[in-house]
């Protein structure tokens, strides 16, 4: 019963979260957040789109905008904050029952300051859905349920979280493990995930950035933290704001000309994950390519990366796509039986 209560308050302590989240906009406001980020992108590819040819409204548009919201928060959020409390206290009552250890007062984690909390759980997860990544399409069975994400036929924005319902459950699944061994709580998963998603919303998007400006960017983020004495960082704490303005534009200026050269092979860009997208792979690399999420790294530790030429044009799906179910319910039954 202990359980199962554990589960029942993660969903109901969650359902309350949202509701208030959506009758109080704020900064701190996860489902405004989502509102935003998404604006800001859909902007830009009005403004000065990559493939200038694609509708505006490109093809599936509103279908992948419902997407966004079933997967952000029905499953993506939803789910984390009763599956993580449920693995900690299975896991912490294990260990006690065969040890003195206590996973959850003796994780040294609780004493790092908070953005090394939020930077090691970045790449922990990133690390994790690199790997959970190949293995959606090195496995015939789960390649069928993440068919749905390469059904996209029109890239944007917005196709970022087109993908099924199953994914979830093996994401979250591998993902929620190291996370709750690590101390990752719901508010800590809330900030990683808006990151990633701006990024991935970056990557599906309609548009072409130079790694300068990218760079640049952050380098305005990491200094944001730094100048004004956010995430446990008090380097500058009490600096007048004249001081604080220098650090923020040196850090943005380090990010522009140390960065920006290498921001395409540190983090995914539209260029790069295009290709992932290819109706065509490469016979040698017939299983995928480009796999990265967030970052870029780990496709060339791994040798995955993949970028002939500029792919702005390519075809996009997969061989089959032609016949592949077009409506939103008929793609979540997908998967099931078949071959």
């Amino acid at each position: 019963m202990k359980y199962l209560e554990i589960v029942w308050n993660g969903y109901v302590n969650y359902a309350n979260y949202l509701w208030r989240e959506i009758l109080n906009p704020s900064w701190h406001n996860y489902f405004y957040w989502l509102l935003l980020v998404s604006a800001f992108f859909f902007l830009l590819e009005w403004m000065k789109p990559w493939r200038e040819k694609q509708a505006k409204f490109r093809k599936d548009f509103w279908m992948d905008f419902f997407y966004m919201f079933f997967n952000f928060f029905l499953f993506s959020l939803i789910i984390y904050n009763a599956a993580s409390d449920l693995l900690v206290n299975l896991l912490n009552d294990a260990l006690r029952s065969i040890s003195s250890f206590d996973l959850q007062s003796m994780n040294p984690m609780k004493s790092w300051p908070y953005w090394a909390i939020l930077l090691t759980g970045f790449l922990v997860r990133d690390f994790v859905q690199w790997w959970v990544h190949r293995l959606l399409h090195y496995s015939p069975k789960l390649w069928e349920f993440h068919k749905v994400h390469h059904s996209v036929e029109e890239m944007g924005f917005a196709a970022h979280l087109r993908y099924h319902w199953m994914e979830n459950v093996v994401y979250r699944t591998l993902e929620y493990l190291p996370l709750a061994l690590m101390g990752i709580g719901l508010h800590d998963f809330f900030v990683i995930h808006i990151f990633t998603l701006a990024v991935g919303h970056y990557n599906h998007s309609n548009i072409t950035v130079s790694g300068k400006i990218t760079g640049g960017i952050l380098g305005l983020l990491i200094g944001i933290p730094i100048a004004f004495s956010f995430l446990d960082i008090t380097l500058f704490a009490g600096a007048s704001l004249p001081i604080q303005v220098l650090v923020l534009s040196i850090s943005t200026l380090l990010g522009i000309f140390l960065v920006g050269p290498v921001m395409k092979y540190l983090f995914n860009s539209p260029e790069m994950h295009i290709w992932h997208h290819s109706y065509e792979l490469p016979a040698e690399r017939n299983t995928g390519i480009n796999f990265g999420l967030t970052l870029a790294i780990w496709d060339y530790i791994f040798k995955t990366a993949y970028i002939p030429h500029n792919g702005r044009d390519i075809r996009l799906g997969f061989p089959g796509v032609e016949q592949f179910p077009k409506s939103f319910i008929e793609q979540n039954k997908h998967g099931f039986g078949s071959k």
